[in-house]
């Protein structure tokens, strides 16, 4: 993919419709400097300076659609609480449309606690509910889905196995948009494995294409067995197998395995990086692209988000920098 290409498909980019379903999470990042260490224990003390809340999860994948340009319609659980009003918010001020999200008293909404100071997260804790939603909840979200899925262009299921995305939800949502002509993409979780059958495009990371295959990738060949696995058991066109700083190994839906070299050239935190991965992914697909310059595309983008501390989006003007400079140093 050429430096025009990649233009051309970026361009594409604004106004393009696609739904997000999948687990949402409010990202909560505490920031601050450490100067000494507590008296009462050997533990650093953090000096608060500021704080920062974020949509995750499935809502990190809808806010780098918005980033890129895309119109991005939400569909997932959030509990009645203070962090799921803020996470309702922060996801309609920024664009979205929310109309798919649906709150469930029994249940809190999923709020992960960062410590950061000096650019390094010191620990996390976590608030949530990993239990499925209950069949009331699922048909809610499925009532909320099917009214947005008319004009989408692409559907990305986020599966963080906390619950949203149940067997019988997957199912409805794979079959319904399969019918419609709607490519279905994939960030998976080891859980619901058995019931992705169907979608058009998988992001296992090599941890997971490892556990779901049974294969120890520990060279070309056995990632292409593993790939193979994986395409032939959920009978999915393509599997992109995302592998850190050896960037990425597409299978594509012909049968040709190609590796993706990694172009980040700093990597600061890798939190919500496969989001970034998925939402780039579909939005190329839903802009045009084939699966193998959306995967370029996503690379590109992965690159980016993964220079930045925290959850973080990339903005279409940061893609086409990153693609055009590439590609120059590549002509050179």
């Amino acid at each position: 993919m050429n430096r025009q290409q990649a233009k051309r498909i970026i361009d594409r980019f604004p106004g393009r419709r696609l739904v997000v379903v999948g687990d949402l999470m409010l990202d909560e990042f505490i920031w601050g400097e450490v100067r000494r260490i507590s008296p009462e224990a050997p533990v650093p003390v953090v000096e608060v300076r500021r704080e920062s809340w974020h949509p995750g999860g499935a809502g990190n994948v809808v806010s780098n659609l918005l980033a890129l340009g895309a119109e991005a319609s939400i569909v997932g659980v959030i509990g009645e609480d203070e962090a799921g009003e803020r996470l309702r918010e922060r996801s309609r001020q920024s664009g979205a449309n929310v109309s798919g999200l649906v709150a469930d008293p029994s249940r809190p909404t999923t709020w992960k606690t960062r410590i950061v100071a000096h650019s390094q997260q010191m620990l996390r804790f976590d608030r949530e509910a990993k239990r499925p939603v209950e069949n009331a909840i699922e048909d809610r979200m499925l009532a909320g889905f099917r009214d947005v899925l008319a004009g989408a262009e692409a559907v990305i299921l986020s599966d963080y196995e906390k619950g949203a995305l149940t067997p019988r939800l997957l199912r409805a949502v794979i079959e319904e948009s399969r019918a419609a002509g709607i490519p279905v993409c994939l960030d998976p979780k080891l859980k619901n494995w058995a019931h992705y059958r169907g979608v058009d495009v998988i992001t296992p990371n090599q941890l997971e294409a490892e556990r779901a295959s049974g294969i120890e990738i520990a060279d070309d060949a056995a990632l292409d067995e593993a790939a193979r696995w994986i395409r032939r058991s959920l009978d999915c066109r393509c599997v992109l197998v995302t592998r850190g700083e050896h960037g990425m190994s597409l299978l594509d839906d012909a049968g040709n395995l190609g590796h993706i070299p990694t172009v980040a050239r700093e990597v600061y935190d890798v939190t919500g990086a496969g989001d970034t991965v998925i939402a780039a992914l579909a939005l190329a697909m839903a802009a045009g692209a084939g699966i193998a310059d959306a995967a370029g595309i996503a690379n590109y983008a992965a690159g980016i988000v993964v220079g930045k501390v925290g959850t973080a989006t990339v903005s279409r003007e940061e893609l086409i920098r990153s693609t055009q400079e590439e590609s120059t140093q590549e002509e050179r």
